[in-house]
């Protein structure tokens, strides 16, 4: 079975009953709007799902989805070093809410803000608080500087320490019976 690195928005909704979609977005972000049919396994818990995403893609072929396409590259890599083939959605569920593709909120469940806005909220209030102490304190200016220089960090390595950190707040965790029944469901 063969799988393209990247699929298009256009070519994974004309095929998309073919796929066992897999959002790896954090609990909150998938709530807020994920593809029709996706589990939601956050990529820092796809370890935990090794051995049902095996059983689920000798069964069909798997496709990866986070917000932009970087953290469900990050997914497929992980699954290609366990010899599980699996694809990736090019540009996320935000290239395909932009091609007019539906996006589905997950019952009940209140709107969570997507991670780049959870760090933009994060690392904006830290800057402002910063400054703002910086006027009586100096060294607090020091907060500011540091966040700066985190967010070039980010961009150059295409990694964000700041997110990794929000996605460890209790609303952005999966909660061990939403995971479990998850995997259940791989199972079948």
């Amino acid at each position: 079975m063969t799988f393209p690195a990247d699929l298009a928005p256009a070519q994974a909704a004309a095929r998309l009953d073919r796929y066992t979609v897999i959002d790896v977005r954090t609990p909150g972000e998938y709530a807020s709007g994920h593809i029709p049919g996706a589990h939601n396994i956050p990529v820092d818990h796809l370890h935990t799902a090794l051995p049902e995403l095996k059983a689920a893609a000798a069964r069909g072929e798997l496709l990866m989805v986070c917000a932009s396409g970087n953290r469900s590259a990050t997914a497929c890599a992980e699954l290609a070093a366990a010899d599980i083939p699996a694809a990736t959605l090019a540009g996320g569920t935000t290239a395909w809410a932009e091609q007019g593709h539906p996006l589905q909120p997950s019952e009940g469940a209140p709107k969570a803000w997507a991670m780049e806005r959870q760090v933009r909220l994060a690392a904006g209030s830290l800057v402002v608080l910063g400054i703002a102490a910086g006027t009586r304190y100096r060294p607090a200016r020091l907060l500011a500087a540091g966040i700066g220089a985190g967010l070039v960090f980010s961009a150059v390595t295409n990694t964000c320490g700041m997110a990794a950190a929000l996605a460890r707040l209790p609303h952005n965790r999966p909660r061990a019976t939403d995971l479990r029944t998850t995997l259940e469901a791989l199972q079948q």
